[in-house]
């Protein structure tokens, strides 16, 4: 397995642009559905495999070590499957047993982040596991953020501190809970809502956290007049780390304005966006900026999309489908693991060393074989998963343990022919431009 070594992290990340979470609400009235989507964009080669929590009963007085701080247990938690850089406690996003789902933004604000608290992954993590419900989901993540606070750094080897938003939805609605340091609003919806990099929430909160307002007074970043409705983001959010993510977080928005019915299907489509180029990445004309897509690859900046899950959430339907990918959704598929049963090996495997036996780490160097030349490759590629993703979405997702095992198996054996048939493509390509007279 060939995968260049990454460069030393910096000590600082500044900004880093990364991730893209929604929630959509679709269907009849009789049949109303929610569906989550998101893109965790992390650093180049960090793994992310997947990871099954069992439901557990806790011992009075025990407690749960999250990544920097420790924190008291509750008697019960449910089963999750989440999607967990491999160094963090935290899950990037996931589903639990009831129908729950969660996934967390970056988001940066005038507040200074602390040196230890809950990351964000902590938060995901924590609400999947105590949330029954949407709105139980999300009073366990407020709850916690203000009795033990956010801070750490969410890259190895770096000092990446960022406060946080999420998405929590369950059947029947969702959240978007939006953060600085100890302070949050709330925003209910029954549509759908998109989340990226930057703060969302304006005047039209639902829920605060008390003293939210007196605190932004307080530090001097609101001068407006108290009888005005407290805005959010006018007064917390720091404005030099918005410009670069609104084209983004507008994909997100224009799906959800617009007339059609979402389905899984639409999802993976959203989690392959790359603006003008569609399902295809088109690396800018050299010299041209980069821009932050949906579907991130290294070179537009520092990270890449690691993993994706899409979850339907349907009244009656437990335990849930997740379907998740691994690496860049444009260069590999979608498989559906339900909840609560065992994961093949090749799922859950997987840390800083490259490594056969992990299916994050084949997809990765999928991916860096592609991005060589993508408007060549990658539709050699969609060609062989297209049909795989096709025959899943038109069958039953809840696959038996040994058919799951039989899809992985046959996933790793045809990306080992596609990074023979990519070599030969490139090389066959570079051959024809070589022998083509100069002008």
């Amino acid at each position: 397995m060939h995968i260049p070594v990454p460069e030393p992290a910096p000590h600082h990340l500044g900004y880093p642009e990364s991730c893209d979470t929604l929630v959509a609400f679709t269907g009849p009235p009789e049949r109303r559905r929610a569906i989550f989507a998101k893109n965790s964009d992390r650093p180049r080669l960090e793994c992310q495999p997947l990871a099954q929590i069992p439901a557990a009963d806790h011992e009075p007085g025990s407690a749960v070590e999250c990544q920097y701080i420790t924190i008291p247990q509750v008697p019960r938690t449910l089963a999750v499957l989440g999607s967990r850089p491999w160094w963090l406690w935290g899950f990037e996003h996931g589903v639990n047993e009831a129908g729950v789902a969660i996934g967390n933004e970056a988001v940066y604000t005038h507040d200074p982040v602390p040196q230890s608290g809950l990351l964000g992954m902590d938060l995901v993590r924590l609400g999947l596991e105590r949330g029954s419900t949407a709105a139980e989901a999300k009073r366990v993540i407020t709850g916690l953020i203000e009795q033990c606070g956010q801070g750490g750094s969410s890259v190895m080897g770096a000092d990446s501190r960022y406060h946080n938003s999420f998405i929590v939805a369950d059947h029947t609605e969702a959240w978007v809970i939006e953060t600085s340091r100890r302070h949050w609003v709330a925003r209910r919806t029954t549509h759908g809502a998109a989340i990226a990099n930057l703060l969302t929430i304006g005047d039209d909160w639902d829920e605060c956290s008390d003293g939210l307002e007196e605190h932004a007074r307080d530090m001097g970043y609101l001068s407006a007049p108290a009888a005005t409705r407290f805005n959010f983001r006018v007064a917390y959010e720091d404005m030099d780390s918005r410009p670069r993510v609104e084209r983004r977080w507008g994909v997100g928005r224009r799906l959800l304005a617009g007339p059609d019915e979402h389905d899984v299907a639409s999802m993976m489509r959203y989690l392959r966006d790359h603006f003008e180029a569609g399902q295809v990445y088109a690396p800018p004309p050299e010299g041209s900026p980069a821009p932050l897509t949906v579907c991130l690859h290294y070179g537009t900046t520092n990270g890449s999309t690691a993993a994706s899950m899409i979850v339907e959430l349907t009244p009656g339907e437990l335990p849930p489908v997740a379907w998740v990918g691994m690496a860049t959704p444009c260069t590999g598929l979608f498989m559906p693991v339900t909840v609560g049963r065992p994961l093949p090996k090749e799922l859950e495997t997987g840390d800083d060393r490259p490594s056969r036996d992990s299916l994050w780490w084949a997809m990765r160097e999928l991916q860096y074989v592609v991005d060589r030349d993508p408007l060549l490759l990658t539709p050699i590629t969609r060609a062989v998963w297209g049909p795989i993703e096709q025959r899943l979405l038109a069958g039953n997702p809840r696959l038996p343990a040994q058919s799951l095992h039989r899809l992985i198996a046959e996933i790793m054996e045809l990306r080992d022919e596609l990074i023979l048939q990519l070599t030969v493509a490139q090389l066959q390509s570079d051959h024809a431009v070589s022998s083509t007279p100069s002008a």
